[in-house]
């Protein structure tokens, strides 16, 4: 999710100009709260028509709950649209609630929401870490998915993880002083704990301005590194009621990120054999920084059955105007003919 600044004060930071070829803003058909186990409760929204194909739309972060600007690649008179916040994340409640919140929790709910709506399979859509909810999701309820749509797949591994949060020689240097600067020396080279152990303390008066000033500096670099129309001003500073979600978010995302997801034993490439032959297309740039490439290369010759399309320049931004065009096409081209189009790799 790309969050952006609501004031409207002159010098704002109002985030990206969408593309053009997005289907029009429309509010959702019906908001619903499901009730989940352990005290967890789901928001979900239905948008489209009731009676076109059923898609789910998965969310990134972990923790950044769905955007609007999500069900604008789906064409409203053909797809039922149905946006999913996960545990702990958006409008879900209780927000940033770690607690009874793992991968096996979300397959979980996924699960009790398709029961609950009555959605026999559904099109699955998914960005970055909705991107590997999906394949986890397929290897779960393989039935349940009539076709997967990966952007931007995020495999979580340690490798990966570590990658995102250590210096990489030319990437970004001065931004990557900015984030570090927020550790102590002692412990830059663990950025992911050091994050994590200050993210997950209960807040509290000593310590929410320390959490903020983490979750701002962690929404800065991640950024930094998607690139595209994504990046902020450096001094741009989100208003306090963002801050407090990017807290909310982060501390969810830390606890994915600390445990790899709880996908690494075994690891996601090894399951990805029990995953159904349905149409599947994953789209990914060449230069995001945020998900390497390598991961939807690896992920595409398991799945012999797969397409991957390079969609280059669009970095790890879900915004840019090549990707939103590139998953406008794959899913018009799904609705007329129940495929994603010629196979590219």
């Amino acid at each position: 999710m790309i969050f952006m600044n609501s004031g409207a004060r002159a010098g704002a930071y109002h985030g990206p100009v969408l593309p053009s070829g997005l289907y029009p803003e429309s509010p959702p058909l019906r908001t619903l709260a499901l009730a989940a186990s352990h005290g967890h409760v789901l928001h979900v929204e239905e948008s489209g028509d009731p009676a076109g194909i059923c898609a789910l739309v998965l969310h990134g972060g972990p923790g950044s709950g769905c955007s609007p600007l999500l069900r604008r690649f789906f064409d409203p008179a053909r797809f039922r649209v149905i946006s999913v916040d996960q545990r702990g994340a958006g409008r879900s409640r209780p927000r940033g609630a770690t607690a009874h919140n793992r991968t096996a929790d979300l397959l979980q709910d996924l699960r009790m929401v398709r029961e609950q709506l009555e959605v026999p399979h559904w099109l699955v859509a998914g960005g970055s870490w909705g991107a590997t909810l999906a394949l986890a999701h397929a290897g779960f309820e393989p039935k349940a998915v009539a076709a997967l749509l990966l952007r931007s797949v995020f495999l979580p591994a340690s490798e990966e993880i570590e990658a995102f949060f250590q210096d990489t020689p030319g990437r970004a240097p001065a931004a990557w002083a900015r984030f570090a600067a927020v550790a102590p020396p002692d412990q830059r080279h663990d950025m992911l704990g050091f994050l994590a152990r200050a993210l997950q303390q209960a807040p509290s008066a000593g310590n929410a301005e320390l959490q903020r000033w983490l979750a701002l500096a962690w929404w800065r670099w991640e950024r930094t590194l998607a690139g595209g129309t994504a990046v902020p001003p450096a001094e741009f500073e989100p208003e306090p009621e963002t801050l407090d979600a990017l807290v909310d978010r982060y501390r969810v995302q830390s606890h994915y990120l600390i445990h790899r997801c709880w996908l690494d034993a075994p690891p996601l490439l090894d399951r990805l054999g029990a995953l159904p032959q349905v149409p599947t297309l994953l789209l990914h740039s060449r230069d995001d920084r945020v998900c390497r490439p390598d991961g939807a290369q690896a992920v595409h010759e398991r799945l012999a059955h797969s397409q991957l399309r390079w969609v280059d320049g669009a970095g790890h931004d879900p915004a840019h105007p090549a990707m939103a065009s590139a998953m406008v096409a794959a899913l018009d081209s799904y609705a007329l003919h129940g495929r994603f189009g010629a196979r590219a790799c």
